[in-house]
């Protein structure tokens, strides 16, 4: 199992802070002593590594997440990836997609992250340019998605992305983790991405842009501890925590006991 940190942020600056989230949330998860089912967490037996990336050069650092996530995910069963903003997520699967024969892709997300631009992926374009570089539309499950431009409607729309709204997560989540369930055993592999605006402001203050009416942190863990049951789940990441924006570091343990969950 690969546990590997990747404190690249958007050039922009629009998620300044971020990158200082893989040592905070690493930190955390050292504090915490057990899964919730009673199982120790040897923090110290994980296998850490980190991407060393140049902030100021997002294509490279793009290139080089790419190459190195298709390492990890041919030598490893199972790869857990710490950011840093939600752009690591664009290379990390396009590696995956390489790796897996009929992947799956989960992404926990306030934004469907498909906006219009003609540059390389951020973290507000990432999932678009993933779709138009190759990997299947129909592969993708995007859960919690609550403020979208016109334009990223008609694009999930168009390419028959399955797009899980809060209302509905909110009249049945077990009935709708059953549903996510089911379409992930289809796959050879399946990958989550999390990116914590997902979750309702109240419970994760701390990240880049704050949108309410989300997931309570207890339906999102709900959902990591039944999805990482599944034999062919194949790893994670967990990006857009900012610890400048944070209260209490809710958000960064939070995340921790996310990663904790999930490994």
């Amino acid at each position: 199992m690969q546990l590997i940190r990747i404190k690249l942020t958007n050039s922009e600056g629009k998620s300044e802070g971020c990158e200082k989230a893989p040592v905070k949330v690493l930190k955390a998860l050292r504090e915490i002593k057990s899964k919730e089912n009673g199982e120790v967490i040897e923090f110290d037996k994980l296998n850490l590594e980190e991407i060393h990336v140049d902030l100021e050069n997002l294509e490279e650092a793009n290139n080089l997440i790419y190459k190195n996530s298709e390492e990890v995910f041919y030598k490893n069963e199972k790869v857990f990836f710490v950011g840093g903003d939600g752009c690591i997520s664009y290379s990390i699967v396009k590696a995956f997609d390489k790796v897996e024969e009929n992947p799956l892709l989960i992404v926990f997300d306030a934004h469907a992250d498909c906006e219009e631009d003609e540059r390389f992926a951020t973290n507000r374009n990432w999932l678009r340019k993933l779709i138009e570089g190759g990997f299947n539309p129909r592969n993708v499950i995007l859960i919690s998605a609550r403020n979208l431009l016109e334009e990223e409607v008609e694009f999930l729309k168009s390419h028959g992305i399955l797009w899980i709204k809060m209302d509905v997560i909110q009249e049945d989540v077990e009935n709708i983790c059953d549903l996510v369930m089911e379409r992930a055993q289809t796959a050879s592999g399946f990958y989550i991405s999390v990116d914590m605006d997902c979750v309702s402001p109240g419970f994760a203050p701390g990240v880049s842009c704050l949108d309410a009416g989300g997931l309570s942190d207890r339906d999102l863990i709900y959902f990591i501890k039944r999805l990482k049951l599944l034999d062919n789940f194949r790893g994670g990441d967990i990006v857009e925590i900012n610890p400048d924006k944070d209260v209490n570091e809710m958000t960064v343990k939070l995340g921790a006991r996310l990663l904790g969950e999930m490994i």
